[in-house]
């Protein structure tokens, strides 16, 4: 609208709780981390009604199969609001969708990302895409694109959630998964940084109502704020999981998320498998057990809700198992053999008692 005319009399978009142009404010404070994202496949920028990705990138393959997920972050993101913090919840989104096609061996290629608010405040909406967009860069893949919506009244001026999807690429003839799974395969574990994205709706029951404790406590076997723990961004595997893909033989893998560690890696099984995994072979963070000493919660609801210290699991080769650990361990990320693989019903089942 010109300055010439006149301002409307009756009822306007911003009347009714919507400002288009704080949603303008958030496009131009995301540019920078989106541009960071960028891969040479990716045509035009951000603005565009549809982001653009050049397909004649998959010509080298000889059959390749496209891989998508899409997910969103859960409860989480109430934490993130409770903290004021939102510029990590990002890796917690894109760990969530990156990893789960990685499993398979996928390549992520492109992300798009969708953040609902009752109330765009520029700086935070832009806070929030700057954890996307460093979480893209970690995982290899461009964002190219997203869509920012006022809601207000349906959430309020506080309140948003975030998803996404992602799009990667794998060879046909390289697809990991139950169709490679044998017996005497072992299970190595890459431990969790944390919670992750899963049970938070537990964690916050158990934490906030059943114990009273406030986000600002300070928790000494943590070494900082509850929330400062809740918060820990999800660990990103994708680019370790295809370098190991690539290193060594790799039947399958498995993102451990909604579900925990025994029905995730079943997932991943055949019908005349059973992996056995061994609890002693690690030590869960204190994060884990307090859950359960503070809310009463049995060790079993623990595991069939939170990833207990192992955020992803690879089945590979008995005799390739040494090689894994330590090409792992040269890119950081902590592992261990957790378990085999013998002949069974498709089912993961855990024994033992852990560590520490």
């Amino acid at each position: 609208m010109s300055s010439s005319e006149p301002a409307p009399s009756g009822a306007t978009y911003a009347s009714a709780g919507v400002d288009i142009e704080a949603g303008d404010r958030a496009v131009e404070l995301m540019k920078e981390w989106v541009a960071k994202t960028r891969r040479p496949e990716v045509v035009g920028g951000l603005g565009g009604f549809a982001g653009l990705f050049d397909a004649s990138a998959l010509k080298s393959y000889r059959r390749p199969l496209l891989a998508t997920s899409t997910d969103g972050v859960g409860t989480k993101v109430a934490v993130a609001q409770r903290m004021d913090v939102h510029d990590t919840i990002g890796f917690d989104l894109v760990g969530m969708v990156v990893d789960d096609i990685v499993v398979c061996g996928a390549e992520p290629l492109f992300m798009t990302d969708y953040i609902a608010c009752g109330q765009v405040v520029p700086e935070r909406t832009a806070a929030v895409v700057k954890g996307i967009a460093q979480a893209c860069v970690a995982a290899g893949c461009a964002l190219s694109g997203g869509e920012t919506a006022e809601h207000p009244g349906l959430l309020g001026p506080d309140e948003y959630d975030v998803a996404g999807a992602v799009t990667g690429v794998v060879e046909a003839d390289e697809l990991l998964g139950a169709q490679r799974v044998r017996e005497g395969d072992v299970v190595v574990a890459m431990a969790s940084s944390g919670l992750h994205s899963n049970g938070y709706s537990l964690v916050r029951h158990v934490f906030f109502d059943l114990a009273g404790w406030k986000v600002e406590r300070e928790v000494p076997e943590f070494g900082r704020t509850l929330g400062e723990e809740l918060l820990e961004p999800t660990r990103i595997y994708a680019q370790d999981c295809l370098a190991l893909a690539d290193a060594v033989e790799v039947h399958a893998m498995s993102h451990v998320t909604g579900g925990g560690l025994a029905a995730n890696l079943a997932r991943v099984l055949p019908d005349t498998a059973h992996a056995r995994l061994d609890r002693s072979t690690w030590a869960p963070k204190r994060v884990f057990t307090l859950v359960g000493e503070l809310g009463g919660v049995s060790e079993l609801e623990l595991e069939r809700t939170l990833n207990m210290g192992v955020g992803m699991v690879a089945v590979v080769a008995a005799d390739a198992a040494d090689a894994a650990l330590r090409l792992l361990a040269d890119r950081g990320v902590e592992s261990w053999v957790a378990g085999e693989v013998v002949a069974g019903t498709g089912v993961a089942t855990l024994h033992g008692y852990y560590r520490g």
